[in-house]
């Protein structure tokens, strides 16, 4: 594998470390700007929006410029937003810094698997997709707990500084080791559009939303209810992440290694096993164990459905996945600003610490009946032998009647 794939990986982790680090600094970074815990909340939510929009954006953008340069570009936007976040004087101001470091996450991922991808033989080009977004997994279990040791012991404003560091490296090592490449050839936005006509790429971006959606409503509170609820000393948060990112990077591996077999059952079990656990996490919050226990599951159960609901894009938009591709990264990120806003809420009622576990419980249920409606879609369809794909495709074999 080449050394630019670790560029890359470096990029990716630094991106990995500031989307999920936030969830455990919370109650430090509401008590240092006076605000309430579902205040800021909102610098989840405000990332996540980041995404969605910029992932489109600039990945349409990115069609003018030379890959590097562009991947160059993205990461110069992330280090701004988190230098931006760690000198914040008011909570406006790292609201603003979160949204500017998001807008690179999106097409980083994008463009970077296009690049990875065109780095290697034909029959490795999954396996260097793969070493970009190790980068991603591993932040989860390294690079969010140290994060969080770090901003607990010595103040977040050094962990988000850390972070714009890590990009400085990501960076640098782009600068360095990635090839120049040609400027892509430009997207014909009309069919990459011509995807979103599609009901089952609908279905199964609204699955995406809602599915991880229910993730996010959890972890999204983890620090104040692991502290307030179980009994955990802040410290704890750390080791509690690490374990919610062991099940991340284990439900990921289980979950591509599965989507390829059989997609929609996979689908079916791992959202529904989500909600189970994620309803239970109201009850298992009050014991130490077997909250640490449910955090592993979740963050394994959530990470199931994200090959599974990204492959289900690709295929149905398989005539347009550039677009498509993108808008489901920025799909995973609005069901993150959904579920955190919906949580915060729950809690602002005074429904407690732990109410946004039935909020997840509701999201993964509501994406469970969106898979079986999308399955039985398909097999109607079928039936009637309707095409159902997307762009050119569709307009070369399905007539058009006036």
């Amino acid at each position: 594998m080449p050394l630019a794939l670790l560029a890359l990986a470096i990029g990716a982790f630094g991106i990995g470390t500031t989307e999920f680090v936030i969830m455990g600094l919370l109650p430090e970074v509401a008590g240092d700007f006076g605000v309430s815990i579902p205040t800021a909340g909102l610098l989840v939510t405000g990332y996540a929006l980041g995404v969605v929009i910029g992932a489109p954006l600039m990945t349409v953008l990115g069609t003018k410029v030379p890959r590097k340069r562009m991947l160059m570009l993205l990461m110069g936007l992330f280090i701004a937003g988190n230098l931006l976040s760690a000198v914040a004087p008011a909570f406006g101001v790292m609201l603003i810094g979160r949204v500017v470091a998001s807008l690179a996450h999106g097409a980083f991922f994008g463009i970077g698997s296009v690049v990875a991808a065109e780095l290697v033989a034909p029959d490795k080009k999954a396996g260097a997709i793969a070493m970009m977004f190790t980068g991603l997994t591993v932040a989860n279990v390294v690079g969010v707990p140290l994060g969080t040791l770090v901003g607990q012991t010595v103040g977040w404003r050094v962990t988000f500084a850390v972070v714009a560091a890590l990009g400085v490296l990501g960076l640098v090592g782009i600068a360095k080791l990635v090839p120049d490449m040609p400027r892509p050839e430009g997207v014909h936005l009309r069919h990459e559009l011509a995807a979103f006509k599609n009901a089952q790429v609908l279905l199964a971006m609204a699955m995406t939303v809602l599915g991880f959606g229910g993730v996010f409503a959890a972890i999204t509170y983890i620090a104040p209810m692991m502290t307030h609820i179980a009994g955990f000393a802040d410290g704890s948060v750390t080791w509690l992440l690490v374990l919610f990112g062991l099940g991340m990077v284990g439900g990921n591996l289980v979950g591509g290694k599965f989507a390829d077999r059989a997609l929609m059952p996979m689908l079916y079990v791992s959202l529904g096993a989500l909600a189970v656990v994620l309803a239970l996490f109201t009850l298992t919050a009050h014991n130490k164990i077997a909250a640490a226990v449910t955090i592993a599951l979740i963050g394994a159960l959530g990470f199931a459905t994200v090959p599974p609901l990204q492959k289900r894009v690709l295929d149905q938009a398989h005539g347009a996945p550039t677009l498509a591709s993108a808008v489901n990264i920025g799909a995973f990120n609005l069901g993150n600003a959904l579920s955190a806003w919906l949580g915060g809420i729950v809690i602002a009622a005074g429904l407690g610490y732990t109410a946004p576990n039935w909020v997840g419980a509701a999201l993964a249920a509501a994406a469970l009946v969106l898979a079986v409606l999308s399955a039985a879609l398909e097999r109607r369809d079928a039936r009637h032998g309707t095409v159902t794909v997307s762009g050119s495709h569709a307009e070369q074999r399905t007539p058009v009647h006036h």
